[in-house]
């Protein structure tokens, strides 16, 4: 038995420790694959036996992997990992020279994990993603990210969300993003929030307004007012960067809607922007559909829903569409699908304007009547789980992934 099972298996028996027999069937299937092997280890998989990882697994497999040149991506979403596993992963990423991709959502690692994590990063040139989501390593965890930043130059993508982070922290991202080169993509949505003054969305402001390598900026539940996205589009208006930005579950409405209106008349980057989940209702539709109608507006997806949008705003969109034709994902479940909108978006999917697998609405007729179904595709619908059965990232599901070319270092080659 060779390959990296063999070695799985000496390590193990090294140890005195009880082999995993998911590890061994995942590690079994990549033999004959070359480099640039992705290690699918999470534990929500739900097509194969998972037995889930615990602290004494990575310990395992940190031995076996730190002069492994093969794996390039770690997937241990939904594992029991502590702060002691944390720790062996920090050794392993201060010795391995070939891991780009660790992805650790929803696992249990708190500050002390976070710490060794991000202490390990300091001199690591090789790690390009890192994904913490869902670890409550709160305020304190994450200001140590935010000071292995200052030096770190090769890391491109950090997801911090759902980690309990607070005001301090947001901030400390925001300022190290001022002169950080090197992060393209950072996401902080979720943060523990209990000032109504948005300094975290003022903060971010003056980072856009500086920082010329960000392409990607999540701040879903902020709590953001239009106040705040008013501050984000001041800076917008001079970025030249940016190409995705979620303001998914904020407090944004008409007037926040109309900032990011002038902001997609002015600015051509721009090409997803995410306001799932806010109140922008058929005014602020109104205003993005002016601004997507203009020929040199480059927005490629627009998610709006649950925004208490009518007739009047979705129609305007379908409109834009037909005027426009870099628009080509819109999602709007949730709003109000009057009998007008579904009769609209049939005729932009039957005349091929707007594929079926770009929106999450499928039409269907009922004794001469058009009505709209919901499908599962939007910009990020897999974010947390996995599908009972089909592909895992699938591009329909997660249309950012496809979109967005700053996702180049996913689980799977792209």
């Amino acid at each position: 038995m060779g390959g990296l099972e063999g070695v799985y298996l000496s390590v193990c028996d090294e140890l005195h420790l009880s082999a995993n027999v998911f590890i061994s069937q995942v590690l079994k299937e990549t033999q004959n694959r070359g480099s640039g092997v992705s290690l699918r280890l999470a534990g929500n998989d739900r097509v194969k036996d998972v037995i889930r990882l615990t602290d004494n697994d990575l310990l395992v497999l940190s031995k076996m992997l730190r002069g492994d040149l093969t794996v390039k991506a770690l997937d241990l979403r939904y594992n029991w990992i502590s702060d002691e596993g944390a720790g062996h992963l920090a050794e392993l990423i201060q010795e391995n020279v070939a891991l780009q991709s660790l992805d650790l959502l929803c696992n249990n690692i708190e500050v002390e994990g976070a710490e060794r994590i991000a202490k390990s990063l300091h001199q690591n040139a090789t790690l390009k993603r890192l994904r913490m989501t869902g670890n409550k390593i709160g305020n304190k965890g994450a200001m140590h990210f935010a000071s292995m930043m200052q030096t770190n130059t090769t890391l491109e993508e950090l997801d911090m969300s759902d980690c309990d982070l607070a005001t301090q922290s947001v901030i400390a991202f925001a300022i190290v993003l001022n002169n950080n080169r090197s992060v393209r993509s950072i996401n902080v949505s979720r943060p523990l929030l209990f000032s109504l003054q948005e300094e975290t969305a003022v903060h971010m402001a003056r980072m856009l307004a500086v920082n010329q390598t960000l392409r990607e900026l999540h701040m879903g539940k902020h709590g953001m007012t239009d106040s705040g996205v008013e501050r984000l589009c001041e800076s917008l208006m001079i970025n030249r960067t940016l190409r995705y930005l979620d303001l998914r579950c904020n407090r944004i409405t008409r007037d926040g809607a109309k900032c990011l209106s002038e902001v997609l008349r002015q600015n051509s980057t721009l090409e997803i922007l995410d306001l799932s989940s806010n109140r922008i209702e058929d005014d602020g539709a109104v205003f993005l559909s002016e601004a997507v109608a203009l020929p040199h507006c480059k927005l490629r997806a627009l998610s709006i829903p649950n925004n208490n949008i009518g007739t009047t705003g979705l129609v305007s969109l379908t409109k834009a569409m037909n005027t426009n034709p870099n628009l080509t994902h819109i999602y709007i479940w949730g709003n109000r699908l009057e009998e007008p909108v579904c009769v609209a978006f049939s005729q932009l999917i039957a005349s091929g304007r707007l594929l079926k697998d770009h929106t999450d609405v499928s039409p269907y007729e009922v004794d001469g009547r058009f009505y709209l179904a919901e499908i599962s595709h939007g910009l990020q619908r897999h974010y947390y789980w996995a599908p009972s059965y089909g592909e895992d990232r699938d591009p329909v599901s997660n249309a950012a992934l496809a979109l967005n070319t700053s996702h180049c270092l996913d689980l799977q080659p792209c």
